[in-house]
């Protein structure tokens, strides 16, 4: 597979992965870190300087206050998410939900992602475009939704969308070039698809980064607050 190249943003842009550990967010950095038009690429975690830890507000804000002396940021990708962690596996029934599991998913899944945008649209360029990009579920689609279950992951990617869409109305009107959307990156082999599909049944992670940084490069501007899957599908709400 070719290396993907973000034609559509200016010569030398700028650019930040969120969730940089995780085996998405990590190929999305080497992606950009080989684009030669990309000036700079930098990814961020609980682990680097500046450190972004989602269950801390104060470091999101922070982190975002100390890399605006350094952009403005063409694109910023948000890869962290979470299916399942010590409260269990996602719920296939009604009777299964519990606070504990729908508050840990959400906070990751939704509340996170949130304050992510709040501090981080603001660093996208203002004349140029800019691309901000935070990864989805396709399970997260209410118009989508056939087989039902895995309650908290679902609803905590709906909500996800519908702060994307929120979002890129108001930042539109500071930022008109920007285009915000939510990602879906299909079957990837990572650790949170590994008890669902085996170690090797997705594809690799590097193959999903690389589709979604070309449907990413290919939106017009008209498109900001969409859903769309790494095939450039745009799927319904």
């Amino acid at each position: 597979m070719s290396i993907p190249s973000l034609q559509s943003l200016p010569e030398g842009y700028r650019a930040l992965v969120i969730g940089a550990s995780g085996a998405i967010g990590s190929a999305f950095l080497a992606h950009l870190q080989s684009d030669p038009r990309c000036a700079l690429a930098m990814g961020l975690g609980r682990h680097t300087s500046p450190l972004v830890d989602l269950d801390d507000e104060a470091t999101i804000a922070s982190a975002a206050q100390q890399l605006k002396a350094e952009g403005p940021w063409h694109c910023i990708i948000h890869a962290a998410g979470l299916l399942h962690g010590p409260h269990g596996m996602p719920e296939k029934r009604l009777g299964q939900l519990n606070y504990a599991q729908m508050e840990a998913t959400f906070r990751t899944n939704t509340f996170g992602p949130a304050l992510v945008l709040a501090h981080f649209a603001p660093l996208l360029p203002k004349q140029e475009r800019g691309l901000l990009a935070v990864l989805s579920a396709k399970v997260g689609s209410i118009g989508d939704n056939r087989l039902g279950g895995w309650y908290s992951y679902r609803a905590s990617k709906a909500a996800l969308n519908m702060l994307v869409k929120t979002a890129s109305i108001e930042v539109a009107r500071t930022h008109p070039l920007a285009v915000l959307v939510a990602l879906h990156p299909g079957t990837v082999n990572s650790a949170l698809s590994a008890p669902f599909n085996g170690a090797e049944i997705g594809r690799p992670a590097v193959d999903a980064a690389a589709d979604m940084l070309r449907v990413l490069d290919g939106l017009p501007v008209e498109e900001t607050g969409g859903l769309y899957t790494y095939s450039g599908d745009k799927l319904p709400w």
